[in-house]
């Protein structure tokens, strides 16, 4: 009889399916440290921007700003991509409203200023918060974090396929060595994965792959648009020359074993197109935009967090 019970309530929709439970919100969270996460991570990103900015990233915004308004617009896009991007993955994972691209745009931040993998663990916290979107999030933040990693490396791999033997020789020997090594690292890193794909990710295989294949995206794209907007600064540069460069750039970011990666990349560069100076200039004022751009944001949000805790 009580069984019969249980089972007209399941069908009542009260009850859910036993397969279905763990796909249904969590009832509360009586922990609060989804949110001292959140603080601490937000406090950190505001003391990280604060030494990069005041470092030398002012310097960089004082020299060579480009006159061209359409390079604007090109960063701007470059910009917004990667959070458009996670945006388009967890509206898919967990149909999670516009206010969550705010969230994306800081686990943004966070990665960029703070530590690796550090805005991971903000969008984790902001997730736990929000039982209704989903009740256990690490597995999908888990999952896109690592696709992640494997894109970058599958995409590095083919522009160092590409780059290398087009300006191999520019790269100085000494270098050369840890190219190779970190050729090595890079895909022994992403194979362990591979292998035991069905041991380590939790999503459904399609989920994977629509994952995967936006990151590539959005890799992809943030090179090319890096590039135009580099041509637009300096158009004396071929557009072909600087497609060159952010494959390049993108390569030396994602070698492992390589020292100064920056320096190496600026000294790279130079060595492909010359005008040393302008170059050099050219890489700080972009760097140093994206950071005043990351203080701007910062400062919005914390401000519409503080009206909106006034109006509730």
């Amino acid at each position: 009889m009580q069984i019969d019970q249980i089972q007209g309530r399941q069908h009542a929709g009260i009850i859910p399916p036993a397969d279905l439970v763990g796909l249904e919100p969590l009832q509360t969270i009586k922990s609060r440290w989804p949110t001292i996460i959140g603080g601490v991570l937000t406090a950190a990103m505001l003391v990280g921007l604060g030494r990069e900015l005041f470092g030398s990233g002012l310097a960089g915004l004082s020299k060579a700003v480009p006159r061209n308004p359409l390079y604007y617009v090109i960063f701007l896009i470059m910009y917004v991509v990667p959070p458009l991007a996670d945006y388009a993955i967890f509206r898919r994972l967990w149909r999670i409203p516009p206010a969550g691209l705010i969230a994306l745009v800081k686990k943004r931040i966070a990665n960029d200023v703070v530590m690796g993998y550090s805005g991971e663990a903000y969008f984790y916290a902001w997730a736990r918060q929000r039982a209704h979107l989903v009740a256990a999030p690490f597995g999908a933040v888990k999952d896109v974090s690592i696709l992640s990693a494997i894109a970058g490396n599958a995409i590095t791999l083919l522009m160092i396929a590409v780059a290398l033997p087009l300006g191999g020789r520019l790269i100085p020997p000494e270098m050369l060595r840890y190219v190779h090594g970190s050729l090595a690292v890079i895909f022994g890193t992403s194979l362990p994965f591979l292998i035991f794909s069905r041991r380590v990710f939790s999503l459904p295989r399609r989920d994977l792959w629509a994952v995967f294949a936006i990151h590539c995206t959005r890799l992809i794209l943030g090179a090319l648009l890096l590039a135009g907007a580099w041509a637009l600064a300096l158009p004396s540069v071929t557009l072909g020359t600087w497609v060159f460069l952010s494959a390049g750039r993108l390569l030396f970011s994602r070698l492992p074993l390589l020292p100064n990666k920056d320096l190496l990349f600026a000294n790279f560069a130079i060595l492909v197109i010359g005008q040393d100076q302008a170059l050099s200039e050219l890489i700080a004022f972009t760097a140093a935009s994206v950071l005043l751009l990351h203080v701007l944001l910062i400062t919005m949000f914390g401000i519409h967090a503080l009206m909106t805790r006034e109006q509730a």
